[in-house]
């Protein structure tokens, strides 16, 4: 009796221990921007993927829209602690923090798709280097289709700009414009449409894909498309969850972020032609900006370049420095 006892206990011992060892690892997944947004979409993907590579090992719950209550300046430190174990971030919203997240929305340094993934290629070493500072990993970032000004009048000559009362999204964006005679301001993305609504702005420098997004037909008239910069948009987790993950669980993931980070690039470019011809058909006008325009933004661009690099750490102007040779 006492042997079939012994038997039952160390059977219920190794039932118990399986439970445990089977328990997927659970976290959630901080989105900044809207369920129907494709940044948002691709940190679904890559968690629906993560917890089929795993074979359920890994769950990953997104949470859209800022849900979680974090949207800002505040996502390096919310994940650094913990408070969220992982999190998208808009790279420009955190560069306060750290010098070379602003690099990627340096006013018209990439003009191109081709040109902001060799940025990417070369800063990365330093954007995982910042990252572990605050104690979490990059997964894989992604840019935005390229900057424009969402107005009420058309952006022609650099008159146009002068006065605009614009929601920019970093402080790259505010001092490129208000260097141009516009009023920029700071407003959580959440607040622009009423914000257009009522007067409080009537321009915004965001992409085509934002516009759409934010239906700006219905407030706004004229898009010019002056490909300020492919700011690049983040997914990162904190280093404490990604040590508990196994090496199995580790190297799918990474193998995953590989993935979603070319779909994404991707994506990104194939959502930006789309959107243009969305907000086209909701009423938006689109216009090139000027020969004379372009040449001003220009030289607004490389003053604010040289301004930055003369006070930039060596790692940040090494960067640069590589890219632009």
């Amino acid at each position: 009796m006492r042997m079939g006892m012994s038997v039952m206990g160390a059977v219920l011992v190794l039932l118990v221990a399986g439970a445990a060892m089977a328990a997927p690892v659970a976290m959630d997944c901080n989105a900044i921007y809207p369920a129907g947004n494709f940044h948002t979409q691709g940190a679904e993907r890559f968690a629906a993927k993560v917890k089929e590579a795993t074979k359920g090992e890994v769950v990953i719950t997104v949470h859209p829209g800022g849900a979680l209550g974090f949207k800002g300046p505040e996502l390096l430190k919310v994940v650094k602690d913990a408070t969220v174990p992982m999190s998208d971030i808009l790279m420009g919203v955190v560069a306060g923090s750290e010098e070379i997240f602003g690099i990627s929305s340096m006013p018209r340094l990439a003009t191109s798709y081709a040109e902001a993934k060799r940025f990417y290629d070369l800063a990365k070493p330093a954007y995982e280097a910042a990252l572990a500072r605050w104690n979490q990993k990059l997964l894989y970032a992604a840019p935005w289709p390229p900057s424009g000004v969402f107005s009420k009048r058309a952006i022609q000559g650099e008159a146009d700009l002068k006065g605009l009362k614009i929601r920019t999204y970093d402080k790259n964006g505010a001092t490129f414009l208000e260097r141009l005679g516009a009023h920029p301001m700071s407003l959580p993305w959440g607040e622009v449409y009423s914000a257009l609504q009522t007067g409080l702005a009537d321009s915004v420098l965001t992409s085509a894909v934002s516009g759409k997004d934010g239906k700006f037909w219905e407030v706004l008239g004229h898009f010019s498309p002056i490909a300020y910069a492919y700011p690049l948009n983040m997914l990162v987790i904190n280093l404490d969850y990604w040590k508990s993950l196994t090496p199995e669980q580790q190297q799918a993931m990474l193998q995953v972020a590989a993935e979603v980070e070319v779909e994404q690039w991707r994506l990104s470019e194939t959502s930006n032609a789309e959107a243009l011809e969305a907000v086209k058909a909701g009423g938006i006008t689109v216009t090139a900006p000027s020969a004379a325009l372009a040449a001003k933004l220009d030289a607004v661009a490389r003053a604010m370049l040289q301004e930055f690099l003369a006070t930039a750490k060596p790692e940040t102007k090494a960067v640069i420095d590589a890219f632009v040779k």
